[in-house]
């Protein structure tokens, strides 16, 4: 739990964030949030006497989430111009106090829960994680996702991939990620998925407008890119749909293990940037249920765990692989831009960039 230093520091962290992600205007905005916001409004004076941990709850990017869906739909000149950059420096925690007061009912529903942010483009860095597996244990793949808000990313065996020249999925998807690439290309493997399955504590239908439109508002501002590549996602979901479950994520994932698993097929649990919105229990009883599984694998019906989650003080993801039966140690295959805009293939670069955290911010799974 923060106190209101805190809860200013949390956007301070978020500004690090963007900052390292090239998105300079959101950065400012964190800025501007972190050293000016008052309790003139409702909005302001809930951020500010916030009673959870606000960089695990993501209290940043609820705002920005709900700002942003004011700019989408038009609402607010003098918003749009701050996330446009024409207004700037110091005028943007003026032009914020403005906004704050004139859309109070507006913008403290998005304070109510985490941001569901359903990037396609993370699958790249899953995609990364998976080749290992095929590596390890052969191509045919069971996919299970925790956290999988609008199903986006279980449209992974969809997509097309080009990950520093090794290409990957359908040659006529309408769908190709191309992300920055840095190191040598990953392995050339083939990677089936068998079938692909995800769930979510409060799933989300991507054909529903509302929803679209609430899943654009969480593509920052500067990267329009992958607003299109969103909406193309959603029109693919509308063409054909995803299984996607409404469900706690320890309980899903202790019933799915607990299912007969097909010979030659390995069973993986993947997820990106969920593990922070895990309740503790929750995270425990997952990892507990994975490590039992792992226990009982055999070479016949593997068992792997693939995550993207964030390095927080490095302003970056890494991307992790556990599998058994022989590889209980997690392997750090990559890091990764938050929305997988690039990866650097193989083992970090160091700490040199790092940024001290509080205790309560740092997860791991």
């Amino acid at each position: 739990m923060a106190d209101e230093a805190g809860n200013r520091g949390a956007f301070l962290i978020q500004e690090h964030y963007c900052r390292a992600m090239d998105a300079p205007i959101y950065a400012a905005i964190c800025a501007a949030v972190a050293a000016h916001l008052t309790r003139a409004s409702a909005v302001g004076a809930r951020i500010l006497d916030w009673l959870g941990e606000p960089t695990r709850d993501a209290l940043p990017l609820r705002l920005i989430g709900g700002l942003h869906a004011l700019v989408l739909a038009g609402r607010d000149e003098e918003l749009a111009a701050v996330f446009s950059g024409i207004i700037a420096g110091d005028a943007i925690a003026p032009a914020i106090e403005r906004v704050l007061a004139r859309h109070e009912a507006a913008l403290m529903p998005w304070l109510d829960g985490p941001p569901q942010t359903n990037e396609p483009g993370r699958s790249a860095a899953l995609m990364c994680g998976l080749i290992e597996i095929a590596r390890r244990h052969g191509p045919r793949i069971e996919l299970l996702e925790i956290g999988s808000s609008a199903g986006l990313n279980l449209l992974i065996g969809r997509y097309r991939f080009d990950l520093g020249g090794t290409t990957i999925g359908p040659t006529d998807s309408p769908i190709t990620i191309r992300p920055e690439w840095t190191g040598a290309p990953p392995p050339t493997v083939p990677v089936e998925i068998e079938s692909a399955r995800g769930c979510d504590v409060a799933p989300m239908d991507a054909t529903d407008p509302a929803v679209a439109a609430r899943l654009s508002a969480y593509v920052w501002a500067e990267k329009p890119e992958r607003l299109e590549r969103l909406r193309t996602a959603i029109a693919m979901v509308r063409e054909r749909g995803v299984r996607l479950d409404h469900a706690d994520a320890a309980d899903w994932v202790e019933a799915r293990l607990a299912e007969p698993q097909a010979a030659g097929v390995t069973r993986v649990l993947m997820h990106s940037v969920v593990w922070q919105y895990l309740p503790q229990d929750s995270a425990a009883r997952v990892r507990t249920a994975m490590l039992a599984a792992g226990a009982r694998a055999t070479a016949e019906r593997p068992i792997g765990w693939v995550m993207m989650e964030p390095d927080r003080a490095l302003a970056h993801q890494l991307i992790r692989v556990m599998s058994w039966p022989g590889h209980a140690d997690p392997a750090i295959v990559g890091t990764a831009h938050a929305h997988a805009a690039w990866i650097r293939y193989g083992a970090p670069e160091g700490d040199r960039d790092a940024i001290a955290l509080p205790t309560a911010a740092q997860v791991w799974p």
